[in-house]
């Protein structure tokens, strides 16, 4: 604990001198080892995106990226060890997975690689019946794509209810290590998919969620603001995703994630750390943003040609029929968690008690990005965790 700690302070002395670093680290800093705000145009991708020293003696160091970012029809297969993930539409696009059978996100999170629906991108191809439910969404500000899964097929097991993974990570290296992001719908690409250098995700309990930010969004740090890791999908993420749907959509952009506003206030939830248990309340209600312009798909006509998975019963609506709405969505999609504190499974109540709100400061009332501008760092003993929270702005 004692060294724990006295990183920590490092850390915060660091943070303090270099606050205001641009967030666009030149993608030539090969001596910075990391990712975080690296950008590397697409037909520049490099062969590792992570550049630590293979031999780091820094405390808590993680490894080497286990994978590659250069990925094309010579790494394509279920054995590729691509890195690089793209979220493009509802028939094109990637999730992060276990490179093995029976690996919990939990164990594996630094070394996940991508499994797409399209075998172009030189990643492992996710199997046919493996998605379940989706819902695609472009808005102004970021792409993303969440639905339901027989997460076994990408290697989980049945019971894990997952974490998150992001590009920042514990150590700004990323969760997996070196991975990168890339969409047609973003701009900046110029003609080419573009970067995002800010995502985050999550997949377990048999629900996964992935969200892109634009680099040129006005608060694209704080829509994609990953320190919200035991909330999962539903106030990260929140979609209206159900099962056996499956939907392409426009829509508006979410509140940050963790910003709210009650009695006129606008505030800023903060995750306790899990050494003090569950979370068994919450403050606020999730906000569904609207969506329109919805076209409906059949599972059949958008994974088409994806390999068969073993054991998995085949798709009960095999149809390819579309059709077109302009509704806009206006379920909410119910917030639950897991006894572990990660992915959902039962609902979390809120609570507008003033202890409550008094925890909650306001760090970011014009939305502008303020609350991600800080550092995770998680530090994990055994089965027992401390998060440690570092201001800092990258």
């Amino acid at each position: 604990m004692a060294a724990h700690a006295l990183f920590a302070l490092t850390l915060l002395a660091a943070s303090a001198a270099a606050q205001h670093a641009p967030l666009n680290t030149p993608a030539a800093d090969t001596a910075n080892p990391k990712l975080a705000g690296k950008r590397f145009p697409f037909n520049q991708i490099p062969f590792k995106a992570d550049t630590s020293p293979p031999n780091a003696t820094t405390l808590n160091y993680r490894g080497a990226q286990s994978g590659y970012n250069q990925c094309n029809s010579t790494t394509a297969g279920q054995n590729s060890m691509c890195q690089t993930a793209m979220l493009n539409s509802i028939d094109d696009f990637c999730l992060w997975g276990p490179q093995d059978p029976n690996s919990p996100i939990g164990n594996t999170e630094g070394e996940e690689v991508a499994w797409c629906t399209k075998p172009q991108w030189g990643a492992r191809t996710i199997p046919a019946g493996a998605i379940t439910g989706l819902q695609f969404i472009k808005t102004p500000s970021y792409v993303l794509v969440a639905g339901h899964i027989n997460q076994q097929l990408l290697n989980l097991p049945a019971n894990d209810y997952g974490g998150e993974l992001d590009s920042g990570g514990q150590d700004l290296r990323g969760n997996p290590i070196g991975g990168l992001v890339y969409s047609t719908q973003l701009s900046g690409g110029k003609g080419l998919p573009a970067q995002s250098p800010l995502w985050h995700s999550f997949i377990g309990g048999g629900i996964f969620c992935f969200k892109a930010c634009d680099m040129n969004a006005a608060n694209s740090v704080g829509l994609c603001y990953h320190k919200l890791d035991r909330l999962g999908c539903a106030w990260n993420i929140p979609t209206a995703m159900e099962p056996n749907t499956f939907l392409s959509c426009l829509g508006d952009d979410q509140q940050p994630p963790g910003v709210y506003t009650s009695n006129g206030q606008v505030l800023t939830y903060t995750q306790p750390p899990e050494s003090l248990g569950e979370i068994s309340t919450m403050p606020y209600e999730v906000s569904l943003p609207a969506t329109s312009a919805c076209t409906t798909f059949k599972s059949a006509e958008i994974f088409a040609g994806l390999p068969s998975g073993a054991g998995i019963p085949s798709d009960p609506n095999p149809a390819t029929k579309t059709s077109t709405s302009t509704t806009t969505t206006a379920v909410v999609s119910t917030p639950t968690f897991s006894s572990t504190g990660r992915l959902p499974t039962t609902r979390i109540p809120t609570t507008t008690s003033d202890s409550d709100a008094a925890d909650a400061t306001s760090t970011d009332p014009a939305g502008t990005g303020a609350a991600g501008r800080s550092v995770e760092l998680s530090f994990f003993i055994g089965a027992a965790a401390v998060l440690f929270a570092v201001a800092a702005r990258i």
